[in-house]
Order: structure tokens, then sequence, then C-alpha cells
């Protein structure tokens, strides 16, 4: 224990143990470590006590990269059709109310521009960009 009360080294959880594992085998999958290494790391991680023993399996391992989220309106002519279908929403509401019908009627326009919206994204977050070593002609 340090002076704070704190353990210098903390024992490992099986979550810990799993999550090391998986990065094992990932390696072994994709051919960074041999199949006797694999089994000799494994068995290492099952039997380890302590975190530090488990960060020392996989240093030598490239560390993997943090998934991205897409952004849905990255693209800046999803972000203008949806300001478009904000503002006609709103005209359609402030229509509605000063027409004074029971019946929420701008609900059928607005349903169908955000559908607009949601296939534009859709759309537009799918499309391919070409690069020039794609061997395609772009004009």
């Amino acid at each position: 224990m340090d002076a704070n009360g704190i353990p210098s080294r903390l024992r490992a959880a099986d979550a810990d143990r799993e999550r090391v594992a998986s990065l094992i085998q990932a390696a072994g999958g994709e051919g960074r470590l041999t199949l006797e290494e694999v089994e000799d790391r494994l068995s290492a991680v099952y039997s380890a006590k302590y975190t530090d023993e488990l960060a020392t399996l996989t240093s030598d391992l490239p560390k993997s990269a943090p998934k991205r989220r897409p952004v849905v309106f990255a693209h800046r002519a999803v972000r203008i059709h949806l300001a478009v279908a904000v503002v006609l929403s709103v005209l359609l509401i402030a229509r509605w109310v000063v027409s004074g019908v029971p019946f929420f009627w701008p609900a059928m326009p607005m349903f169908w521009l955000a559908m607009s919206v949601l296939v534009h994204a859709r759309v537009r977050g799918t499309r391919r960009r070409f690069e020039p070593e794609d061997g395609v002609a772009v004009a």
C-alpha cells in the first residue's frame, strides 16, 4: 500500500481477463501472434492475479483505434435540407394555428419532409467517394 492507502497493485477482475483475452485472440486471428504464442498468452491471462500482469501480455500489440460514430448530418447539403424542412414545418404549424382547424393537418407534410431529410442523409452517408488511385475517371 502507498501513503494514501491505495494498493500499489490492483487485482484483476474476470472482465479484465476477458478483455485482454479477446485482444490476444484478435491478434492471433490477424496473424500478429503464432498459435503457440496465443496459447501461452491465454494461459497467462487466465492465471494472472494483477492488472499489471495483464498489461505486459499486450504491451507489444498495437492499440486498437476507437470506433467513431458516423455523423448523420455532416454534409453541408443535408444540413441545408434539414434547415429548410424545419422552417417549412414551423410555417405549417403557424398556418394551422391561425386557421383554427381542430385536426393537426401539418403532420402529413411534416412526415414527408422528415422522410426526405432522412433519405437524403442516408444517401449522402453511403455515397462512396472515388479517389484518383481507384482507376475511375471522375468528371
